[in-house]
């Protein structure tokens, strides 16, 4: 892997693994409970110049990166929701790059964004926490993929986006000697 790649994916790319695993599961559950305080912890005391500082070359600032978690996590909640209430619904996909270049993203403080994350990690691990083996077989389309997947499978790939970005800021932190 090249140090371009290991920028962009300092955990490795997202691999499924053993997304029937009720540990697993519960270890993924943790992480949606505990990003937002570990989050927290990685960057409360920023400045708005290490918030601006991109994470890598061409890539998104810190700032953006919380903003973008914020608007990702909203939508995984939603998404996880309609699968629960609705038959193999499809979602709406959005534009992340697109997102990410709003003056939302790249302009005000991260404040309101570690709100958002906190008050949806809230209440997605204590839904996480209420469904049954059954329910996390539940299936949403998500048009540009090939295949549907279960609700076990969407918990672990974000549970890795969370960790996935939380290792761009701190690696970051790291080269920066911040």
């Amino acid at each position: 892997m090249n140090d371009l790649n290991i920028k962009k994916f300092p955990i490795g790319e997202f691999q499924e693994g053993n997304t029937g695993c009720d540990i697993e599961l519960e270890n993924h559950i943790k992480v949606i409970k505990n990003f937002p305080e570990k989050l927290k912890k990685l960057i409360e005391d920023f400045s708005d110049e290490q918030l601006d500082t991109p994470y890598r070359e061409e890539g998104w600032t810190v700032r953006q990166l919380v903003n973008h978690l914020a608007d990702s996590h909203a939508n995984s909640f939603i998404r996880f929701k309609l699968a629960l209430t609705e038959e193999n619904p499809t979602i709406k996909p959005y534009d992340e790059a697109k997102w990410a270049e709003l003056q939302d993203s790249i302009s005000i403080p991260i404040k309101p964004a570690m709100r958002m994350l906190k008050g949806i990690h809230q209440r997605w691990s204590f839904l996480l926490k209420t469904l049954t083996n059954k329910q996390f077989e539940r299936t949403f389309r998500h048009p540009e993929k090939e295949n549907d997947h279960n609700l076990r499978y969407y918990l672990a790939l974000y549970s890795w986006h969370c960790n996935h970005h939380f290792a761009h800021i701190e690696n970051l932190k790291i080269e920066k000697g911040w």
